[in-house]
């Protein structure tokens, strides 16, 4: 899984210009999540992202990545990942998971959220969210205080085990990576306990975590798009993602506008500003 493939350690100077990328994504997510409602196409949260991007001179990252015609990925109830946006009608109950990028002066962004659309008719798809979301936080935390890329996926598997009344799949075969000049790097990032830890948490080390969890079997399907990712056995699925950095005074996350404080001071964790932004 991690390979041999070298990572990519940068400076403070270089992790505060990959700042601004993460800054643009945020505020590109914001416009695309305040899209998904009732009666909009998924191709209307692609367009109030492109739009975000366009207003701060921002290009995407998705566009054109090995051909992939849009700048989000929008991945409908049983969609997991890389839904491609178009004429589909958001309904209220779905749940759609929107994930996007920004390179901002050769640097990247990788970010994503999950939306209940409209009202919730199943507490379960609720859940499911909540859970996704707070295992990604529990991994961001451990990249904070463990030594090992392993802690960080160690951390999201024991959230998700210990979610009470939830029975939730962590897929495997997608998983989160590094990030920098490019927008998938290495090294892997396993969202599940691993025997070998993987490479040492390093200073200048920027990671994409990204949890995926689906409310019933992990085997999935790619549709005759090339893209789409579906559960085999339709259940829903949810996926949450940041982008987040270790530099020479600590942790921040690079695609959240307080650096990630808010949701990590209850786990004991408190980010620190990169020098220089």
């Amino acid at each position: 899984m991690f390979g041999r493939r070298r990572i990519q350690l940068k400076s403070n100077a270089e992790l505060a210009a990959m700042s601004r990328a993460g800054v643009v994504t945020s505020l590109a997510l914001d416009a695309a999540v305040a899209a998904a409602v009732p009666g909009a196409t998924t191709a209307d949260l692609d367009t109030a992202f492109r739009a975000v991007l366009n207003e701060h001179g921002a290009s995407s990252n998705f566009l054109g990545y090995h051909g992939y015609p849009a700048t989000v990925c929008t991945s409908v109830n049983d969609e997991v990942v890389h839904g491609i946006p178009g004429e589909r009608v958001l309904r209220d109950g779905d749940i759609v998971s929107i994930d996007g990028g920004a390179v901002v002066g050769g640097w990247h962004g990788d970010s994503a959220r999950t939306v209940l659309v409209g009202t919730t008719h199943d507490p379960a798809d609720q859940q499911l969210s909540d859970v996704t979301r707070a295992a990604m936080w529990r991994g961001i935390a451990a990249m904070a205080t463990g030594t090992h890329v392993g802690d960080i996926g160690l951390a999201v598997e024991n959230h998700v085990r210990a979610a009470v009344g939830a029975r939730l799949g962590i897929l495997e075969d997608y998983v989160g990576h590094g990030i920098g000049t490019e927008m998938h790097m290495a090294p892997d990032v396993p969202n599940f306990a691993i025997k070998h830890r993987g490479p040492r948490l390093t200073t200048g080390m920027a990671l994409a975590i990204e949890p995926m969890l689906v409310r019933g079997d992990i085997e999935t399907r790619v549709l005759d798009d090339d893209w789409t990712v579906v559960t085999v056995d339709g259940s829903r699925a949810s996926q949450w993602e940041h982008s987040v950095c270790l530099h020479s005074q600590g942790l921040w996350v690079l695609t959240a506008e307080d650096g990630g404080a808010a949701e990590l001071a209850p786990l004991g964790v408190h980010p620190v500003p990169i020098p220089g932004t």
